[in-house]
C-alpha cells in the first residue's frame, strides 16, 4: 500500500485550504494511505482539523517551539525525520510549498516534481510546462520517494467528516541555526484571500497609478472578491507583490475572474487557466486577454468599472 505524507500549511490557527487540495491529489493514488503532518508550537487544534478531512488515515502532530514560524529551513529536516518511510511527500504549490518542498527533496537526494495537476498512475503524473502551453507526463523512478508540489488550482478540496487517528511526535531532527525569524510584514484586509477566493478582480498597468487601483478595490468589495494584479502593475509599484497573479505570482482558480486593463501576457494567463468564468475589460480590442475571456468588454476601464460598480 502506497504511503503518502501531506505537509499541512497553516497560519498557526487555521489550516490553509491548500492542505485539503493536497489530500485530494493524494487520494487519486490507487490504494493510498494518507497521513498529514502538522508542525506547530501547539498543534492540537490544527491536528484535529486535519483529522476531520476525508481520506486522511492519520495525522502526525509535531510540537516544537521552533515551529512558531513556518520557516522552510526549520521544517525541512523535521519532515525528513518523519518522512523517510513514506513513498510520497506532497506539499502545495503555494509560496509555502515552493519554499519547503525543494529543501526536502535535496535532503532526501531526489528530484522534485512540480505542480502535479493529475495522477495517471502510481508513478506517473501530469504537470504544466512552458507557462501552461503544454502538459507533460512525468514518471518517477521506482524505489525512491516522490517529493512533489500539488497544483492547488487543479484539485478540489476534500470534504470534512472524518475522524482520523492523531499521533503526537517529538521532534528528533537537528535544527539549523543559520536561519532565524526577524519579523513578518503583511497587509491586512477584510477581503477574501487571493489564492482561495471564489471571485477575483485584478488590475493591470493600464490603471496608471496606485491611487487608480481604488476603482478595483471598490468593484471587488461590491462582489465580495479578492484583489489581484498583473506583474506589470506590481513592477510599476501600484500594488505589493503578494497580489501578483501569474506564472511568477499566484496560480488561482476562482469561479469568476475579472481582468481590468490587463493585456493578457502568457505568464499572466498561466495563473488563471483554471478559472471558471473570465471577464476582460480593455480598450484594446486586439488584447490577447480577449482570446481566453468568456465575456469581453472593449471600453475605457475608467468609465466602465465605476459604472459596473454602481450597477451592482
Amino acid at each position: 500500500m502506497a504511503k503518502v505524507l501531506v505537509i499541512a500549511e497553516h497560519d498557526g490557527k487555521n489550516l490553509n485550504p491548500s492542505t485539503a487540495k493536497c489530500v485530494s491529489c493524494a487520494a487519486a493514488i490507487n490504494g493510498a494511505e494518507i497521513s498529514v503532518a502538522v508542525f506547530a508550537t501547539e498543534p492540537a487544534a490544527l491536528a484535529a482539523a486535519a483529522a476531520n478531512l476525508k481520506s486522511v488515515t492519520k495525522v502526525v502532530a509535531v510540537a516544537d517551539a521552533a515551529n512558531e514560524y513556518t520557516l522552510a529551513a526549520t521544517l525541512a529536516p523535521q519532515v525528513v525525520a518523519i518522512g523517510r518511510d513514506y513513498d510520497y511527500l506532497f506539499g502545495p504549490s503555494t509560496t509555502f510549498g515552493k519554499d519547503l518542498m525543494p529543501r526536502i527533496a535535496a535532503l532526501l537526494g531526489v528530484n522534485q516534481i512540480s505542480d502535479i495537476m493529475s495522477v495517471e498512475s502510481e508513478r506517473s503524473f501530469k504537470r504544466p510546462i512552458y507557462a501552461g502551453n503544454a502538459i507533460v507526463s512525468v514518471t518517477a523512478p521506482e524505489g525512491i520517494p516522490v517529493v512533489a508540489t500539488v497544483r492547488t488550482a487543479s484539485w478540489a478540496a476534500v470534504d470534512d467528516g472524518n475522524d482520523a487517528a492523531i499521533e503526537q511526535v517529538v521532534n528528533s531532527a537537528a535544527l539549523p541555526d543559520h536561519t532565524r525569524f526577524i519579523e513578518l510584514q503583511s497587509g491586512k484586509s477584510d477581503r477574501p484571500d487571493l489564492q482561495t477566493a471564489s471571485r477575483v478582480v485584478s488590475g493591470g498597468r493600464a490603471l496608471g497609478s496606485s491611487e487608480s487601483f481604488d476603482i478595483i478595490y471598490a468593484l471587488a468589495d461590491k462582489l465580495g472578491a479578492g484583489v489581484g494584479a498583473s506583474r506589470a502593475a506590481v513592477d510599476a509599484g501600484y500594488v505589493p507583490n503578494d497580489m501578483q497573479v501569474g506564472q511568477t505570482g499566484k496560480i488561482i482558480a476562482p469561479d469568476l475572474y475579472i481582468a481590468v486593463g490587463i493585456s493578457g501576457a502568457i505568464q499572466h494567463l498561466t495563473g488563471i487557466k483554471d478559472a471558471g468564468t473570465i471577464v476582460a475589460i480593455n480598450k484594446d480590442e486586439e488584447a490577447p486577454i480577449f482570446e481566453v475571456a468568456d465575456i469581453g468588454l472593449v471600453a475605457d476601464l475608467f468609465t466602465a468599472v465605476p459604472e459596473l460598480t454602481k450597477a451592482l
